[in-house]
């Protein structure tokens, strides 16, 4: 494995045409993937792409934006979680751009669920954190949320928080992935620059934010090979070390 997309949504509709030979491209590539699973339906998904190839892994849970409909049930994902191949719970959190605001203790709620649910099952946790639209810092509460409750360490998916709050997930134990976007903005380099290399991680968010050369389009696992690259022009460092040390820190928070 030469590159590792931490989190794609393979098992997203985006997909569902050609998803075997999406997989066959990242392969030929030496990508591994991990498959985020989003409700229910998405984390089983996930668990059955995964279970069918080896260089595919599985996380499971409900992300903060779209869990009006579905209740967290802890005992059935924690029998998810029981999977040899998930290795995450998550994408977990809170979003608050599209947030009313009597959504947000509910959030809070189901966020601090999937971690104690992480912290029983030792597992590393997906964390999906946006912050609103006026300003309100879901990074801030977050970071609250797991001084107080975490024990365990694992990613924030799609960083978009300023140097300041790196440098506090990085003090608990949690990298930072990035995404296509440092691609198409300079948004991004200040943190990319100045956090130690063994804190990162890269990943696409497919379907989502392809990366150039390939903007407006789908965007897949394969693509991550441009987040490495772009990783490694920021900081001035060599690509080959700077893929094989992304492969490293996946290995070590995911233990694959």
């Amino acid at each position: 494995m030469k590159y590792i997309d931490i989190h794609c949504h393979l098992n997203l509709p985006e997909f569902d045409l050609d998803l075997e030979e999406v997989i066959a491209r990242a392969k030929e590539k030496e990508v591994g993937m991990i498959v985020v699973g989003v409700d229910r339906a998405s984390s089983e998904k996930a668990i059955r792409i995964a279970e069918v190839h080896e260089n595919i892994w599985a996380c499971i849970g409900l992300h903060p934006a779209d869990n009006a409909a579905e209740i967290f049930d802890i005992d059935l994902y924690k029998k998810l979680a029981s999977h040899k191949k998930v290795v995450a719970i998550g994408e977990c959190g809170l979003d608050y751009f599209h947030m009313p605001q009597e959504d947000k203790a509910r959030q809070i709620e189901i966020f601090e669920k999937h971690i104690h649910l992480a912290n029983e099952l030792k597992k590393p946790l997906m964390l999906h954190i946006r912050n609103g639209k006026k300003g309100e810092s879901a990074y801030k509460d977050a970071l609250e949320i797991l001084k107080k409750h975490a024990k365990v360490h694992g990613d924030v998916h799609f960083f978009a928080g300023n140097l300041e709050e790196a440098h506090e997930f990085i003090k608990l134990g949690f990298r930072l992935s990035f995404t296509g976007v440092v691609t198409f903005t300079k948004d991004y380099d200040e943190v990319v620059k100045n956090i130690p290399l063994n804190m990162i991680m890269s990943e696409t968010d497919s379907p989502y934010v392809a990366p150039v050369p390939y903007r407006g389009q789908r965007n897949e696992p394969v693509y991550v090979i441009e987040v490495v690259k772009k990783i490694a022009e920021i900081r001035g460092e060599d690509e080959d070390k700077v893929s094989k040390q992304l492969v490293e820190n996946a290995g070590e928070v995911f233990k694959i």
